[in-house]
């Protein structure tokens, strides 16, 4: 079979169908008619003498086949987004297209209003935030910028380290109002934790820092962090939460703090090529700034 024919329209017509799930969902995500996904669809399908999907009552299945290319398919997605963001703006240019990846909480809770502060004084700047705990691949420029909690170890890769965000556990007024506190970390088994579902090595980290903790202990379990964060404002029960947010948050209070604190090391990244890239490296610059203030306790930095 050869495969050096392959448009990259069809290809990015079964991405669009494995996201999504639909032709007609995938139509709405590339902007086309559903006919053309289809078509599209067909042509790569021939190409590659290989079933991709298969009808189901909710919509088309991925065959195995599909499932192996996804993974090709998502990194040609990604170098082409890098293709499109290199041409957005000349390398001296103020302005185009900066991607970053974050951790969902640092995404959703802290990185925006540091973002719009960097906007307005640079009103030419955009950005594409990308939310997940997956460590994006700065080598394969799936991301512009990557703000993570692991030492970068990839040698191509300019790191500068903003310190470390301090997490607690804290819980909402209300509820410690009606359940009391706990005064030991022994005690936290008779409250209502919140805590991680299947991610054991978050668990594992939290047993290496003196909790005793085990999933069947949690009354509310999410592995996204800013569903945990959520259930901690709700009133659920007893969860981690950096420090700085929930100082931003006047009905959070904190629990033991004397006797659990966590500390994340954190770190700007990008790769060392984008150092000439100027909307790049005024971004890296901004975020370092307002991210070492953060970890310093969030002084400084728009709410």
């Amino acid at each position: 079979m050869s495969t050096s024919h392959l448009d990259w329209e069809n290809q990015r017509a079964f991405l669009a169908v494995l996201r999504e799930g639909s032709l007609s969902a995938a139509a709405r995500a590339l902007n086309v008619v559903q006919p053309t996904v289809r078509r599209r669809l067909d042509a790569l399908e021939r190409s590659l003498g290989v079933a991709l999907f298969t009808r189901s009552p909710s919509g088309l299945s991925p065959t195995e086949a599909a499932r192996e290319l996804g993974a090709h398919a998502e990194t040609m997605a990604a170098a082409a987004d890098a293709f499109a963001r290199a041409a957005s703006a000349d390398t001296d240019a103020a302005f185009g297209t900066v991607r970053i990846t974050a951790s969902d909480v640092m995404g959703a809770e802290v990185l925006p209003a540091v973002l719009a502060e960097l906007q307005e004084a640079q009103p030419g700047l955009v950005f594409e935030l990308s939310l997940t705990n997956r460590t994006e691949d700065l080598l394969r420029h799936e991301a512009d910028i990557a703000v993570r909690m692991v030492r970068p170890t990839q040698a191509a890769v300019v790191a500068t380290h903003v310190g470390a965000v301090q997490l607690g556990l804290f819980a909402k007024a209300a509820y410690l109002e009606k359940h009391g506190t706990p005064r030991a970390l022994e005690e936290l088994g008779r409250f209502a934790l919140i805590g991680p579902d299947r991610d054991t090595g978050v668990l594992r980290a939290l047993q290496a820092r003196g909790l005793d903790l085990r999933r069947a202990m949690f009354s509310c379990r999410a592995d996204n962090q800013l569903a945990q964060l959520g259930a901690i404002r709700a009133g659920l029960g007893i969860g981690i939460c950096q420090k700085a947010l929930a100082r931003r948050d006047p009905a959070l209070v904190p629990v033991l703090p004397e006797l659990f604190t966590h500390d994340l090391e954190t770190w700007v990244t990008m790769h060392e090529d984008l150092r000439r890239v100027r909307r790049v490296r005024t971004t890296f610059g901004h975020l370092v700034k307002a991210l070492s203030a953060y970890c310093s306790g969030g002084e400084g930095l728009p709410l």
